[in-house]
C-alpha cells in the first residue's frame, strides 16, 4: 500500500464536469493498492494516519492530529503510485492490484479511516477519470 497525505486547506475531486466531493482543513488521501496488500495494512495505515500530527498548535509546532482539529478527509484512489518507469519511458503498472482486489480494499480503507479518525471520509470515484484540485497546506505532505 502507498499512501500520499497532504495536508490542505481545501480540495475537490470533479468527475464528469460534476464536483463529487470537496472538503476544507483537512487531509487529502491518495491511495495505491498493491497486489502483496491486505487488510490488516489498511488497519496500520488508517491508524497512522488518524492520529498522525501533522497540524499547527497554538505554537506553531505540528502537534496536533487530523481528529485534534476536527479536520476533514478525502480518500482518492490512485494506481498509478504503483508506476515503475525504472525501464524505458513508459511506466509498467504490474505491481498495482486489479480492480477486483483493489475496489474492495480500496472501500474498506474508506471504512476504517472514518472509524479511526472519528470523522466522515469523502472519496472519489475509483477507477473513474477524476479532476483533483487541492491547495496544499504548508505546504506538507507525507508519504507513507
Amino acid at each position: 500500500m502507498k499512501v500520499v497525505l497532504q495536508r490542505v486547506s481545501e480540495a475537490a475531486v470533479v468527475i464528469d464536469g460534476r464536483e463529487k466531493s470537496r472538503i476544507g482543513l483537512g487531509l487529502l488521501i491518495l491511495l495505491g493498492i498493491g497486489t502483496e496488500d491486505t487488510e490488516a495494512d489498511i488497519e496500520w495505515f488508517c491508524k497512522k494516519i488518524a492520529a498522525l500530527r501533522i497540524f499547527s498548535d497554538d505554537a506553531g509546532l505540528m502537534n496536533r492530529s487530523v481528529q485534534d482539529i476536527g479536520g476533514e478527509l478525502l480518500v482518492v484512489s490512485q494506481f498509478t503510485l504503483y508506476g515503475n518507469a525504472k525501464k524505458g519511458n513508459r511506466p509498467s503498472f504490474i505491481d498495482a492490484a486489479r480492480p477486483e482486489q483493489a475496489i474492495p480494499l480500496y472501500e474498506k480503507f474508506v471504512e476504517v479511516l472514518a472509524r479511526e479518525s472519528g470523522r466522515p471520509v469523502l472519496t472519489g470515484e475509483f477507477g473513474a477519470d477524476m479532476k483533483v484540485s487541492l491547495v496544499n497546506d504548508g505546504p506538507v505532505t507525507i508519504l507513507l
